[in-house]
């Protein structure tokens, strides 16, 4: 099948922003006048507003050349004689959640009058959590482009519920926001489609309750396990595999009946759940391949990499007639909480609102309902006048300790930069802070460079309609074998004027999840390999993939690419997850024990803050680290 006309287009295939009029105003789903009125586009035509652009987006071009040009190529900057702006009272190197959490933090200690200056690389603030807007036919799509909800923020520490709180974050709010029973009343369910390619020509399969749970092949119920069992006669598998996993997943055996309570847990711990699944319930490589992938967007790997005790925390199928608790289980870190706590632009929204503390006139929202509309000023962000600046498009090529505080010199628009603070706060990825910061030691050096993050990307698709959808009767489909390992519709929220699509006639977003991985490999090597992978992949295959992906599965219910899709945004993140310790490969070490102690440890006035050096990778590990870091250098 051909591509999209009207979104196929050289600049997008190279993420780079359009920049004539024409182009921006038919990117933007409306006319070039309207973009420029609504302050999208400059007279000149040149993009003012980052969450409007499509195409590929994350880390996106001219983010992350300088910081190759430096770790790939061994490439110098001279230091400029003289430092722009005059002395800050502190400098903070990444606008991520933890960045600009550490901004308003030590705002808190130092004074509404401290001079903070927070500089990154892309061009837009939030890090990974980053917001994509779309204007589909008159309707406004808002959908989130990296991190993605508040996990179970009820069992958040003490200074990161603080610091929601001080945004004006009530989670609370969300369970009237968030419409849990939306997709149930529709008449819609999760369904798996294998991928033709793996699997040969296949259909879609619906099971018959609410999708998005961790496992579509998991039955709790006798009526569960009949429909799953019906759904199993479907796959398409031989005779001898589909019994095979009729037994595994329907009839539930206890597979270590022979071991005790304590040495179920100790043998699943030290155990990948794809070698139990094999060694234990003589399931084939091809039944393997369907149900490697269900967790990905979790861990970035499959269950060949991933623990059989982390299946039973999961209450994957296969687990669930080994008789173990998943909450008595070591390191139990579900909630009681259901997956509501989103904003519509997903964790974006944390970042709007940190942003909107720390520079009120840059961005029309002081509460977290106001937010979900809220228009920021991207040209307010660095003036001369604010106490805070946000200096974008600015990659950090060194950080030093003078005798009068730090030294940051940056690159921005080719030029090269400097800035004097009393303290500083390096809040950017750990892998590049080895080629930045010459003062440290040997030992944090290679403790900084040990673990690998986890690349992953989350494609936004605006559609016309979800009639498609409607008409399979799913909102979420599991797709192993697939490019992307699955796709959703969007989560239903609706709060401060912004309503989520009711109407099977309107329009909505699909997000699909593409994680790139090398089955067989130990986590760190995948997540390695996986980032050489998707940095050669261009957005032209991404969109193809999410073309043959939603026409295999939903073309028989109506579906037409050329018509129903009006834009796609590829949210690329070659270092995307913080790497998390996985009990399979270091079970001795975890949040509170590990490398990544070493790694953080503050050099002089310099202090670490990031989600990998709390080796956590959400948001209440991001606060926290930001939390300890201004903690160190303020006290």
């Amino acid at each position: 099948m051909s591509r999209l006309k009207g979104i196929n287009r050289r600049d997008f295939l190279n993420g780079v922003a359009l920049t004539g009029l024409t182009g921006a105003g038919l990117a933007l789903g409306m006319s070039p006048a309207k973009a420029m009125a609504e302050g999208l586009i400059s007279s000149k035509g040149a993009w003012t507003y980052p969450p409007a652009k499509t195409g590929l987006r994350g880390s996106h071009v001219g983010s992350f050349e300088v910081a190759h040009a430096i770790s790939w190529e061994g490439q110098t900057y001279d230091r400029p004689r003289k430092a722009k702006d005059s002395l800050y009272d502190l400098v903070v190197v990444g606008g991520g959640i933890s960045g600009l959490a550490a901004a308003v933090l030590a705002q808190e200690k130092l004074g509404q009058g401290a001079r903070i200056l927070i500089l990154d690389n892309h061009d837009d603030f939030g890090g990974h959590a980053k917001r994509n807007e779309f204007n589909v036919d008159g309707e406004l799509l808002v959908g989130y482009g990296g991190s993605q909800s508040l996990e179970s923020p009820a069992d958040y520490s003490t200074g990161s519920k603080a610091f929601l709180e001080t945004l004006g974050i009530d989670t609370e709010k969300f369970y009237r926001f968030y419409d849990q029973s939306f997709y149930e009343r529709q008449g819609l369910a999760a369904g798996i489609h294998p991928g033709a390619d793996t699997f040969g020509d296949s259909r879609l399969l619906k099971r018959s309750r609410a999708g998005g749970s961790h496992s579509v092949l998991a039955a709790y119920t006798d009526a569960e396990k009949a429909d799953l069992a019906a759904l199993i006669k479907g796959l398409p598998l031989e005779d001898a595999d589909k019994k095979a996993l009729h037994t595994w997943l329907i009839d539930q055996p206890d597979w270590l009946a022979h071991l005790n309570q304590d040495e179920k847990i100790d043998y699943l711990m030290q155990t990948s759940f794809e070698d139990c699944m094999t060694k234990h319930g003589g399931l084939s490589e091809s039944v393997c391949d369907l149900l490697r992938d269900e967790v990905v967007g979790t861990w970035g790997l499959g269950w060949d990499a991933i623990s059989g005790l982390e299946a039973v925390r999961f209450g994957i199928g296969g687990t669930l007639g080994l008789g173990i608790d998943p909450y008595a289980v070591p390191h139990p870190y579900d909630s009681d909480e259901p997956y509501i706590f989103h904003f519509p632009d997903g964790n974006a929204g944390v970042a709007r609102l940190a942003v909107a503390k720390l520079i009120p006139s840059a961005v029309e929202a002081t509460t977290m309902e106001e937010e979900a509309l809220a228009r920021v000023h991207y040209d307010r962000l660095d003036l001369a006048e604010n106490n805070v600046r946000i200096r974008l498009s600015a990659t950090a090529v060194e950080a030093r300790n003078t005798a009068e505080g730090v030294d940051i010199t940056y690159v921005r628009d080719g030029r090269v930069e400097r800035v004097e603070a009393r303290f500083g706060i390096m809040a950017c990825y750990n892998h590049v802070l080895p080629f930045i910061m010459p003062e440290l030691p040997e030992e944090q050096i290679e403790a900084l460079q040990w673990p690998e993050k986890v690349p992953l990307a989350y494609v936004n698709v605006a559609l016309r309609n979800w009639r498609a959808f409607r008409e399979a009767g799913v909102n979420y489909v599991y797709t192993p074998g697939g490019f992307y390992s699955n796709f959703s519709l969007d989560f239903p929220v609706s709060m401060g004027g912004y309503a989520f699509s009711h109407d099977p006639e309107k329009p909505i977003l699909v997000h699909m999840v593409h994680v790139p991985k090398a089955p067989g490999l130990m986590s760190r090597e995948q997540h390695k390999a996986g980032r050489y992978q998707m940095y050669g992949t261009s957005f032209e295959e991404f969109e193809q993939a999410a073309i043959d992906q939603l026409t295999g599965a939903l073309g028989p219910y109506g579906f037409d690419a050329e018509r129903d899709i009006a834009a796609i945004t590829v949210n690329r993140w070659p270092h995307g997850y913080a790497y998390e310790y996985n009990e399979l490969f270091e079970p001795e070490w975890s949040p509170e024990k590990g490398p990544h102690i070493t790694a953080r440890q503050p050099v002089g006035k310099l202090a670490i803050a990031n989600s990998d050096s709390a080796a956590y990778a959400y948001v209440n590990g991001a606060v926290d680290a930001a939390i300890r870091a201004v903690d160190e250098l303020f006290g």
